[in-house]
């Protein structure tokens, strides 16, 4: 069968190794546990002129694909939730923030089965109306954090698990959640929001963690990353079906 299609966008970035000028990015250890889990990932451009991104274009730009992934970061402008800016927010641009957005907001209303990651799922949030915390008393950053998943959960389903210990660098937070989304892990101690995912039965959920820093050791992480996989695969068979 062929591999269904998880499309990333990629990450903007002022230099990087073999490459001369301005680049766009992932990290390999995504790209790769994407792949080992049965997609195919496939970079995309977050082309967003002067900081616009409109939804209709970036259907009509993705809609090729089975599923969305959105990764990890840096950080969201707080004037996306209206907040105010921190001294600690860091590589915030425009253009990747409003394609990002767009893309969450197109993938969640069309049904995509949709796996945000650490600032994707702060996007997500975002997307959906939600509110950040700038920037948290006590930073996630480069730290293995416990967390509880909540019982009933489709992560708590997904996983076969209720409690994990994960991978975690992050210093924005969860603070109001948005339209149509639920928490559905919390940090222990703490209850920082780890995970949330949509309240009803479409494909979308988000954490804060970074599953693919240890998905060669940890199976709870593959299984994160395959159910999404998985959940592409029958979105095609739906979508192919349905033509």
């Amino acid at each position: 069968m062929t591999r269904p299609l998880i499309a990333v966008p990629a990450r903007f970035t002022a230099r990087a190794s073999a490459i001369r000028f301005r680049g766009e990015v992932l990290p390999r250890a995504l790209l790769e546990a994407v792949y080992a889990a049965g997609g195919e990932p496939l970079s995309v451009h977050p082309s967003a002129p002067g900081g616009v991104a409109r939804v209709p274009e970036v259907s009509a730009r993705l809609r090729f694909c089975d599923g969305l992934l959105l990764p990890g970061g840096g950080d969201l402008d707080p004037q996306a939730w209206g907040g105010t800016m921190h001294a600690e927010v860091y590589d915030v641009d425009a253009e990747q923030d409003a394609f990002d957005l767009a893309a969450a907001t197109w993938a969640f209303d069309e049904g995509k089965p949709l796996l945000a990651i650490c600032r994707g799922t702060q996007v997500l949030n975002v997307a959906r109306g939600g509110t950040l915390v700038a920037h948290m008393d006590e930073p996630h950053r480069g730290v293995m954090t416990d967390v509880q998943v909540s019982t009933g959960s489709r992560l708590a389903d997904l996983l076969g698990a209720q409690e994990l210990t994960v991978s975690c660098y992050h210093h924005q937070e969860i603070s109001d959640l948005g339209k149509d989304l639920t928490a559905s892990a919390l940090s222990t101690p703490g209850g920082t929001v780890e995970a949330i995912e949509a309240t009803d039965q479409r494909w979308a959920v988000g954490v804060q963690w970074h599953p693919e820093d240890s998905a060669e050791q940890d199976p709870l992480q593959r299984t994160l990353l395959e159910a999404h996989v998985e959940a592409a695969t029958r979105h095609r068979f739906a979508q192919d079906h349905a033509s």
